[in-house]
């Protein structure tokens, strides 16, 4: 008999929409997974998810929705 635990989810995934492109992420994904999935460092984007912005500080508990519409804006330095 496993010792692992399984969620019910394990597997799943949804489609949400990433800056007008639809891309998968696993079932239950927060904006953090997002962000590991789009290799982008968290230091230097703004997240808004169905058009609010998502507070840097709640990105580890802010769970998207199938079929969310997010923007990822990205900052880029220079002069």
């Amino acid at each position: 008999m496993s010792t692992e635990s399984h969620s019910f989810l394990d597997g799943l995934t949804m489609k949400v929409s990433v800056n007008g492109e639809y891309i998968e992420l696993p079932a239950e994904a927060t904006v953090s997974v997002l962000l590991k999935q789009l290799k982008l460092l968290p230091d230097r984007v703004a997240v808004e998810m169905d058009k609010q912005i998502v507070r840097r500080s709640d990105w580890d508990r802010a769970e998207i929705s199938a079929g969310a519409s997010l923007e990822v804006v990205q900052f880029v330095g220079g002069g």
